[in-house]
């Protein structure tokens, strides 16, 4: 099925970003009441979450909630457009995200910075969240959502204004980018470093918090359930010592550098080289 259930009244989807699998994915929390849905994706992929929640007998009008991880556009690109099609919809989102929510001016011009004329393409739509619509989450919240009794924690270090929302009956918590990129079926766990918010001290007290729930399934945007939190948090920040430690060795190679393209070069030079022995091209 699009949707495999993860437990009762809990499913996922794959958004097929930009025509591939694997890459991003939503969760859906179903309850009597209506849907939530943790981190819709880009507006880019609206036909495929819309085709999704139709298998399941869902349209757009039963989302109730809207949870997102945090505001990056492959997480929450959609939200604005999504709102016109969900009348009853409320949206969950850290405080430090809500203005940017309601005025994605910013978030579109950094953005634009890094992708250029693939904005279109790969988010679609990024269309304003009225502010009356959202509920600004603090350092931790906790209510019936759907149905399901979830717990929210504030959990910095991918982004400032990044929460993860625990489910206690089915054990799943939805970690956005905390835990990494991992690809289905994959064992090599990429850390996710967006400038210029990565903090690896607040990701370490952040990992700590999602732990302390001692969930039995990790839920990644990028991508899916993944068992094994524990062994699965040490894979990342093996891997985030590794990178923190190619960094820094660039930075003392080429400390007479007048910018930092062969940095840029080395660094992805050495890292493509490693991954290349342990995932498929």
């Amino acid at each position: 099925p699009t949707m495999p259930a993860l437990a009762s009244g809990v499913f996922f989807f794959d958004l097929m970003h930009t025509g591939r699998a694997g890459f991003i994915a939503t969760g859906v929390l179903a309850g009597a009441d209506g849907i939530a849905l943790v981190d819709p994706g880009p507006s880019s992929c609206l036909d495929t979450l819309r085709a999704a929640l139709a298998e399941r007998g869902y349209t757009t009008a039963d989302i109730r909630w809207i949870l997102l991880t945090h505001i990056h556009l492959d997480h929450a690109g959609a939200t604005g457009t999504l709102l016109r099609e969900a009348p009853h919809a409320r949206v969950l989102v850290h405080e430090r995200g809500v203005k940017h929510m309601v005025d994605p001016g910013k978030l579109i011009e950094s953005a634009t910075r890094l992708y250029g004329d693939q904005m279109a393409p790969l988010w679609g739509e990024i269309a304003p969240v009225p502010a009356g619509r959202i509920d600004a989450i603090g350092d931790r919240a906790s209510g019936t959502i759907a149905g399901h009794d979830v717990e929210i924690a504030y959990t910095p270090g991918h982004a400032w204004h990044h929460v993860s929302y625990w489910v206690p009956s089915s054990r799943i918590a939805f970690v956005g980018d905390t835990a990494g990129m991992c690809r289905p079926g994959g064992s090599a766990v990429l850390p996710l470093t967006a400038p210029p918010d990565t903090d690896l001290d607040a990701w370490r007290d952040s990992t700590q918090r999602i732990l302390a729930w001692d969930p039995d399934v990790l839920f990644l945007t990028h991508f899916g359930p993944h068992r094994s939190p524990r062994v699965h948090y040490q894979a990342l920040w093996r891997q985030m010592a590794l990178w923190r430690d190619r960094v820094a060795a660039t930075l003392r190679l080429d400390a007479d550098a007048s910018d930092d393209s062969a940095r840029i070069a080395r660094f992805s030079a050495d890292i493509l080289d490693e991954l290349t022995r342990t995932v498929p091209k």
